[in-house]
């Protein structure tokens, strides 16, 4: 999945600004992760490779109750989107998203992490991202280490930022 980093970042400065923060009908416009979701998922296969190109899919929230991997979890994650090709073990990419007000949130956040190095560890997914909007990804590790999630604890995960409407998402490196 060559084209997955350009069409990450290309798809999420696509994101419009009404998706981006949404606008609420006499109070201030506020950031909803399902509805930024919901667009980046639609930008991302806007720009995907056609099916004689690539068997990787998008796919978003695949409810995994029920599949091998997690027999007997009966909360089993629910993943924002994973990159896979469906019914093999070929599994690209596991990714959580969340907004900047969301990383105030230690239980959303310690959620996100467990659920993104399950993936990689139990699912054997090559890469796992978590993308916050709103804010950059030196944000989001920052947050993390400010709840004591220590960066080795994160060296699997790749944080990407996407800060405004129109500018793409940007890879941090944990240092």
């Amino acid at each position: 999945m060559e084209m997955f980093d350009k069409i990450f970042q290309t798809a999420a400065a696509n994101v419009p600004p009404e998706y981006f923060r949404l606008l609420v009908a006499q109070a201030p416009e506020i950031y909803r992760e399902r509805a930024y979701c919901y667009e980046l998922y639609h930008q991302m296969r806007s720009l995907w490779l056609p099916a004689n190109q690539t068997d990787y899919r998008l796919c978003g929230e695949v409810d995994k109750r029920g599949h091998p991997y997690f027999a007997g979890d009966k909360g089993a994650s629910n993943p924002d989107f994973i990159v896979h090709i469906p019914g093999t073990d070929d599994n690209y990419a596991v990714i959580e998203v969340k907004t900047r007000t969301g990383l105030s949130d230690r239980g959303g956040l310690e959620k996100d992490i467990e659920t993104l190095l399950r993936f990689v560890g139990d699912c054997h997914y090559r890469r796992a991202i978590h993308l916050v909007f709103g804010a950059s990804a030196r944000a989001t590790v920052e947050a993390l280490h400010g709840i004591g999630i220590d960066a080795g604890t994160l060296g699997a995960i790749e944080f990407w930022g996407h800060e405004a409407p129109g500018a793409p998402a940007v890879k941090r490196t944990l240092d």
